[in-house]
């Protein structure tokens, strides 16, 4: 599992290896040589071409160590900095006397970057707090508009590596290479659309994990290993549970039908589906799927509900979900149950009380509802976001999004699969009916929900590799595609 440090994580380490001598700068620059190194393999030219943008602080010392070995190796490189050496950090400061000693020089305005095989962006790295100014907002304008490839050090110049917020602007990389370990930011919000593909430079520091608001971890199967179990041979329907739907207002009977779909293509031994408008005789493509009154699926054996697609917000769908948050079973809560919740002050404080797991799965909107906060307050640190709901309501927690974020207590984590295909109606539906079936077969809450999270952004993931997508992805087609995946996992 990969390891994601927050800022006081990160200086707390940092301080401690300089504190006893370990030279972090020249272990960053020659990290960062080795993947320009590899970027340039296939340049068109040699020597290949580079330009090293080296910002006014350490992020910009550990560009020109790197600097240093390509010029060593042969490359052309131009080093574009405005700082003063007196100005400098110490450890930047001696990186350039370095550069200098090559035989290196800076130059003071940016040459034109579609003249380079590379650029290499050291302008700023973790410690950045506001928005990039000029001249350097004019620099990272230029290198995103220029064909060359990018690759960024640290963090790309301008995002925040806690949040994933871009301060003004920010460096569009094709490669980000990260130090000491992974950084949240650059896999949640604007993260993903900036850092490229990531690599780890741990720079010879062993970094232990420990569970709080500092550490988390980027998501992967080993995290939900209790969801993976394969079927025994002796086994019949009723070993792999019952779940409930409860959903299907007038105008929203997909809502429901779509979360229900997912749970029984997930494997869930029943699919009972309670719809408030009224139960149809049966989904003529699933007649698999038990379509009854919602408050008749309530009163069955279950062994996990989903409370939310299409549910409304009328006086009918507030007494489900009061009833629902009575049950013993896991409760997966979804959609309009997030709304009313939000609204209930009472519904909520009972919610907290209950002694069966509950999960809850908001996007930005309904999070900041359930929270009292406005949106922007919510993504501006969707880690903080997520661990407050967590405990708050005393659940399993994933705030929907780019980079979607687990919490339970005080532990994180960041799925990175999915893609902007998952923009479309029904996705959180086909999600909540995932989480449920892996509750209903036994898994626990939280490694229901993380397995479900990974796995339809795999799914998702896999149709747009094909083709289908991302514009044009439905819900619907993720779940064969999940059921898929599932069974792959199961058989490893």
């Amino acid at each position: 599992m990969s390891l994601l440090l927050r800022s006081p994580a990160l200086r707390a380490i940092e301080g401690e290896a300089l504190a006893g001598g370990a030279p972090l700068m020249a272990r960053a620059g020659l990290a960062a040589a080795r993947v320009a190194h590899d970027m340039l393999s296939g340049a068109a030219r040699h020597p290949a071409r580079v330009l090293v943008l080296a910002g006014p602080g350490n992020n910009g010392g550990d560009a020109l160590e790197a600097a240093v070995h390509l010029r060593a190796q042969g490359c052309e490189v131009t080093v574009a900095a405005i700082a003063e050496r007196a100005r400098l950090p110490a450890d930047a400061a001696a990186a350039l006397g370095k550069w200098q000693d090559a035989g290196g020089t800076c130059v003071g305005a940016l040459p034109a970057p579609a003249a380079f095989d590379l650029v290499i962006d050291g302008l700023f790295g973790i410690g950045l707090t506001r928005a990039v100014a000029a001249p350097y907002a004019d620099w990272i304008a230029a290198v995103n508009a220029a064909p060359a490839p990018v690759l960024a050090l640290d963090v790309p110049s301008g995002l925040d590596a806690d949040t994933g917020a871009v301060f003004g602007c920010a460096v569009e990389a094709t490669r980000t290479v990260t130090f000491i370990a992974d950084k949240p930011g650059l896999h949640t919000r604007q993260g993903p659309d900036h850092a490229g593909a990531i690599s780890v430079a741990p720079l010879d520091l062993r970094v232990a994990y420990a569970a709080d608001a500092d550490h988390g971890l980027l998501l992967d199967a080993a995290s939900f290993a209790a969801a993976l179990a394969a079927r025994r041979r002796d086994t019949h329907k009723g070993s792999f549970g019952s779940v409930g739907i409860i959903g299907g207002a007038a105008g929203m009977a997909g809502a429901a039908l779509l979360a229900a779909r997912a749970a029984l293509k997930l494997g869930a031994g029943r699919v009972l589906v309670g719809m408030l408008d009224g139960a149809p005789g049966l989904d003529p493509l699933y007649p698999e799927l038990m379509l009854r009154e919602a408050a008749g699926v309530l009163a069955d054996r279950l062994d996990a509900a989903v409370v939310g697609p299409g549910l409304g917000r009328g006086e009918a769908a507030l007494a489900l979900l009061c009833q629902a948050v009575d049950l013993p079973c896991p409760l997966v809560l979804d959609a309009d149950a997030l709304n009313l919740l939000a609204a209930d002050a009472g519904l909520a404080a009972a919610l907290s009380r209950r002694t069966g797991a509950t999960v809850m799965t908001p996007h930005p909107l309904e999070a900041a509802r359930l929270l009292g906060q406005d949106v922007a307050a919510v993504q501006r640190d969707r880690i903080a976001a997520a661990l407050a709901l967590a405990r708050l309501y005393r659940a399993e927690v994933v705030l929907k999004g780019a980079g979607s974020v687990i919490a339970s207590g005080g532990e994180w984590w960041i799925n990175p699969t999915g893609n902007p295909g998952m923009a479309s109606g029904g996705m959180g539906d086909v999600l909540a009916g995932l989480t449920g079936a892996l509750a209903a077969r036994g898994a626990p809450a939280l490694a229901a929900l993380q397995c479900a999270v990974h796995l339809h952004g795999a799914a998702a993931d896999q149709l747009v590799a094909e083709g289908a997508g991302p514009a044009g992805l439905t819900a619907g087609e993720t779940i064969d595609r999940a059921r898929r995946i599932y069974n792959r996992w199961c058989a490893r």
